[in-house]
């Protein structure tokens, strides 16, 4: 089903001279004074063609068919073209919505392969808060791309491989407790690191012998291999725990070490294509000099202008870094996956990383660079409530095992003092659903790039821009259909007549305006807030218009719009990776 946006954009470009090469953009009105859906196509074209905007709008305006959609077309200030939809037409996408599976969002002209790379813990460390912005927006932004219809390969690019091995080889030998690890692997593994990474600068030994086992280890040794493959699969298992409680999956799970048979040639050729040099005994990529300075990441600005700013490749003993595997897995996704478009989500502290390694990629493999996108989905930090990065009490790093729990149990509270009426294991299953909606809700919510304030109170509210609030909005509309002893999806026509029907149509008809916005740019939170106005749209509506008390055409009218937004509120959660329970 086309959507609105589409359909209007559609038919001012069929009143536009073909040739003109103006972009048409309609958008929704930001003021309902002036309308549902707006243009300024018409400034544009009076600035191409030096004349009166009002001039050209009135001159569209006599080639313009929307008819069947729209009442007559308006001008309004300098030159902007404005649409009110007539209420029959909205009272036919109602019921086309009613009876469309996909709610009104189209399949993409083009079908593109998206891989998203997200989550990508550290082998033999728990999982931390940190790790919780990645997991949540790379899941959510694979869910929605896959719904539009794209091809979407999941991969979860687990840090395997690096010097830490050598020390962690060396705690395992020497200081493992193995009754703790069969307790709680991963807690085991992070101790014997802290301890032998302190041993390590107090003692030569120490240092000298992880960077033995290292080396045995990089040489294909038998029983660090084996410690080492134990190590990977004590972790998975409980990562793969964690994805389970969050709902996330991935289709592949490529550490760094599956990379390490490419990294040499990777060298050579940058070396051959001369990208990269030597400079005091490593290997760097430099700026090639063109552009402005301001856009190039090989350069950086100090009080005396500009300087050097290289990417190295390979340290001056020979190994690899992060970037010279970044640069291997880029060529392995292309040679396996054939990708449009390669999606990064990481921390704002990795931007230059990127830049640098999208650049370099440019200049090595232009004909790939050409044809994918390549796109850094950075975001913000976490903050506690004194404005500081969001640690425990104590001033530890905060686990996400111990995080979700503390929201179950959080939801659970909260749940009992609302409805105290409810089972015991329902209670806690709804309390599952509603507390890890609620961590998941407030880290989508904020714009990707900004921080944002951790707050179990407002995070839990029933109140505001919250899961709960939109969970609380689906139960309601579900206990409708269960109080009148009626059934969603039978056929009803549909006559909208009252304000607040209009309003809370229009709301739903830009459901498939909102899901490609949010891969333009990879924001969920443009759901997230679409989501948020419905359901106020819909309480509006539920004031105002009785729905089981109404008779005839009224009713079956406002159980059509209350079915409609329950699916959308229902859908829309989902594709931000949040459940929702059927009752409260």
């Amino acid at each position: 089903m086309e959507n609105i946006q589409s359909l209007l954009e559609a038919r001012v470009r069929a009143a536009l001279d073909p040739e003109c090469g103006v972009p048409v953009v309609v958008h929704p009105s930001a003021d309902k004074r002036f309308g549902d859906y707006q243009t300024n196509v018409a400034m544009l074209l009076a600035k191409q063609q030096k004349a009166s905007p009002r001039q050209v709008a009135e001159a569209i305006l006599a080639k313009l068919e929307v008819v069947d959609c729209c009442l007559p077309a308006e001008i309004a200030g300098a030159g902007f073209i404005n649409f009110r939809l007539r209420p029959e037409f909205l009272s036919r996408r109602v019921e086309a919505l009613a009876g469309d599976e996909r709610l009104g969002v189209a399949y993409p002209k083009h079908r593109r392969k998206v891989v998203v790379d997200f989550s990508s813990p550290n082998v033999a460390k728990p999982m931390h808060v940190g790790h919780i912005r990645s997991t949540i927006l790379g899941d959510a932004l694979a869910r929605i791309a896959s719904f539009l219809g794209h091809d979407v390969v999941r991969d979860n690019h687990i840090g395997d491989w690096g010097t830490q091995f050598g020390m962690l080889l060396v705690g395992w030998k020497r200081d493992m407790d193995a009754g703790a690890l069969v307790a709680d692997p991963l807690v085991e593994m992070e101790r014997i690191y802290k301890l032998v990474s302190a041993r390590c600068k107090e003692d030569p030994g120490t240092l000298e012998a992880a960077r033995h086992e290292l080396v045995r280890l990089q040489s294909g040794d038998e029983e660090n291999l084996a410690l080492w493959r134990e190590m990977i699969r004590l972790s998975q298992s409980q990562f793969d725990h964690i994805y389970g409680r969050l709902g996330v999956r991935f289709d592949v799970c490529l550490g760094e070490s599956f990379y390490n048979g490419r990294l040499k040639s990777v060298v050579q050729e940058l070396r051959d294509r001369q990208i990269a040099r030597e400079s005091d005994g490593a290997c760097c990529v430099f700026s090639t000099g063109e552009g402005a300075p301001e856009a190039d990441p090989f350069l950086i600005r100090d009080k005396e202008g500009w300087r050097a700013n290289p990417a190295l490749v390979q340290k001056s003993d020979g190994a690899a870094n992060y970037a010279t595997t970044d640069l291997a897995t880029l060529e392995y996704r292309m040679e396996e996956w054939a990708p449009d478009e390669i999606i990064y989500v990481t921390d704002g502290r990795q931007q230059l990383h990127f830049r640098q390694i999208f650049a370099i990629f440019s200049r090595w493999r232009p004909e790939d660079a050409a044809r994918v996108r390549l796109a850094h989905v950075w975001f913000g930090s976490i903050l506690g409530e004194d404005g500081k990065p969001f640690k425990t009490r104590s001033g530890d790093t905060v686990r996400l095992r111990d995080l979700l729990d503390e929201a179950e149990e959080r939801a659970l509270k909260v749940l009992e003092a609302k409805n105290p009426e409810l089972g015991g294991e329902e209670r806690r299953e709804i309390a599952r659903v509603i507390g890890i909606g609620a961590v998941k809700y407030a880290d989508l919510l904020p714009n990707r790039q900004s921080d944002y304030v951790f707050s179990w109170d407002r995070m839990l509210s029933f109140q505001g821009n919250t899961a709960p609030y939109l969970q609380n909005a689906y139960v309601r509309i579900r206990s409708i259909f269960r109080k009148g002893g009626v059934e969603g999806g039978a056929p009803r026509a549909v006559q909208l007549q009252e304000e607040a029907e209009l309003a809370l149509a229009k709301r739903l008809a830009q459901f498939g305006e909102v899901l490609p916005q949010v891969m333009e740019d990879h924001r969920p939170n443009v759901l997230a807030n679409y989501l948020y106005e419905l359901a106020n749209t819909f309480h509006a509506f539920y004031e105002a218009c009785p729905v089981l008390k109404a008779e005839g055409d009224a009713k079956d009218t406002r159980l059509v719009l209350c079915e409609v937004s329950g699916r959308v509120l229902r859908l829309g959660l989902e594709l931000l990776g949040i459940g929702v329970p059927e009752r409260m």
